[in-house]
């Protein structure tokens, strides 16, 4: 009788931990600015491009307000304060 040996071989795995904590930009529905601003500051603030910015300002008008970007919160905040310039309702969250 041949008995076949198995050799189990089992390897370290390193395990990197994200420190990052992600936050979301939010943009949220008001009564002042228009389509076409809230269109042309996603694309210059955020880098979205035109269909990008176009159904993010759609859900910001139907749904009250849409995540526009994802990140850590140092990235986010400079494009929060930018959003602020621009008159757009937005927190980092």
């Amino acid at each position: 009788m041949n008995i076949g040996t198995e050799i189990l071989h089992q390897e370290d795995v390193a395990v990197l931990e994200e420190t990052t904590d992600f936050r979301n930009l939010v943009v949220y529905n008001d009564d002042v600015n228009t389509f076409d601003h809230v269109i042309e500051t996603l694309i210059r603030v955020c880098g979205h491009d035109a269909e990008q910015a176009e159904q993010c300002t759609l859900l910001i008008h139907y749904k009250g307000k849409c995540t526009v970007k994802v990140g850590a919160y140092e990235e986010l905040e400079g494009m929060c304060t930018a959003l602020h310039d621009k008159d757009l309702s937005a927190n980092i969250e």
